[in-house]
């Protein structure tokens, strides 16, 4: 038995391959690396869903495909602002994706990542006690949900980054959301349901919640002369050091390699980075030193958390926003246990007691 199933091997798959020992991670046969170099949002879409529908669309038709499912959802979310508005973030974004459709095909798809999109801005503007801005259909997706955030068109380069991010992070191999996703879609309940529940693992703590701690960690810290006797006092506590292991990664995340490329190039984050990258050397030599016989590098979190604060992102959103990338990895993973025609049961061991007169193995 293996409590955590890491041993067990669940599934074969053709969306990405983690390999932890090397630092590496294939999406679809192209390294993160590439892909959020070369891809956006509608284009990772359109890499992980081919093959998996009725029909594939081209980028463009997928960018026209979503404006427009975008603007579908804004209308049918509106009625249920003030509701959306009373709940936590990722409480809200949940109900809100009850609302969307819950069917097997490409539109249902389509909808859902619009919904997931649409919600979280509408969700940030809420929060703040504003007036959510209704989508533009013909704005690229990433372009589009920034502005839906903030209430203000981004600037090129701020799109650009909010798309790496969201290519990034758009799958990850059989983890716990992912893995949901598959289960739920296995009994043949919809996409809708798969999402949902892939959302309802992400909300918890061990999984999609340490980007916030992060920029609280580097608030706690405030100055990098500060940082040795905070780092110090941490780990004579015990406390967990954000943004820092990884469950698979026996070595440096490449995530957060690209995400640390990419907020470089938002001049909002240089005092930021700068404390962040002078803490990050700090903190790694103090883990070295103290657990030589555990790898604990850089993860993607650290680095996200910097992106998001410069793209004005509010912290309460961080794990909407996730889902928002991670939503076409999802869906894709649901298609791919779909068509394997199989119901996911795993098997289990009793250790509970026996009933009156049982006799013993």
């Amino acid at each position: 038995m293996d409590a955590g199933l890491e041993k067990v091997v669940a599934a074969e798959t053709v969306l990405s391959d983690v390999q932890g020992a090397e630092g590496r991670l294939i999406i679809r046969g192209r390294d993160v690396e590439d892909l959020a170099q070369a891809f956006n949002f509608e284009e990772t879409a359109r890499h992980l869903w081919s093959g998996f529908f009725e029909r594939d669309l081209s980028a463009r038709e997928l960018k026209s495909a979503l404006g427009k499912a975008r603007v579908a959802a804004f209308e049918r979310l509106k009625p249920d602002f003030a509701r959306l508005a009373a709940l936590p973030e990722v409480e809200a974004l949940r109900a809100a994706l009850a609302l969307a459709p819950d069917g097997h095909d490409l539109d249902a798809a389509i909808g859902l990542a619009a919904t997931t999109a649409v919600a979280s801005g509408a969700i940030a503007r809420l929060k703040a006690r504003l007036a959510p801005p209704a989508p533009d259909a013909a704005a690229q997706h990433g372009a589009d949900l920034l502005r839906m955030i903030r209430g203000e068109t981004p600037l090129a380069e701020e799109a650009r980054a909010l798309d790496a991010y969201l290519v990034t992070i758009s799958d990850h191999g059989l983890n716990a959301s992912t893995f949901v996703s598959r289960c739920v879609a296995s009994t043949r309940a919809g996409l809708g349901s798969a999402v949902i529940a892939a959302l309802s693992a992400l909300k918890g703590p061990l999984h999609g919640g340490a980007p916030g701690p992060v920029l609280d960690m580097l608030d706690g810290i405030g100055d990098a002369d500060h940082a040795e006797a905070w780092i110090r006092g941490a780990l004579d506590r015990g406390d967990r050091l954000m943004g820092f292991g990884h469950r698979v990664y026996r070595t440096r995340d490449p995530r957060a390699d690209v995400l640390k490329r990419v907020v470089q190039t938002l001049p909002a984050s240089s005092g930021r980075l700068a404390l962040a990258q002078s803490i990050e050397g700090r903190i790694l030599q103090r883990l070295a030193a103290e657990k030589p016989d555990r790898k604990l590098d850089t993860n993607v979190e650290y680095y996200t958390a910097i992106l998001l604060e410069a793209l004005g992102v509010p912290r309460g959103l961080f794990t909407c926003l996730f889902a928002c990338g991670r939503v076409t990895g999802w869906i894709a993973h649901a298609r791919e246990q779909l068509a394997t025609h199989r119901l996911v049961r795993p098997a289990s061991i009793y250790v509970g007691p026996k009933p009156a007169g049982s006799v013993a193995a």
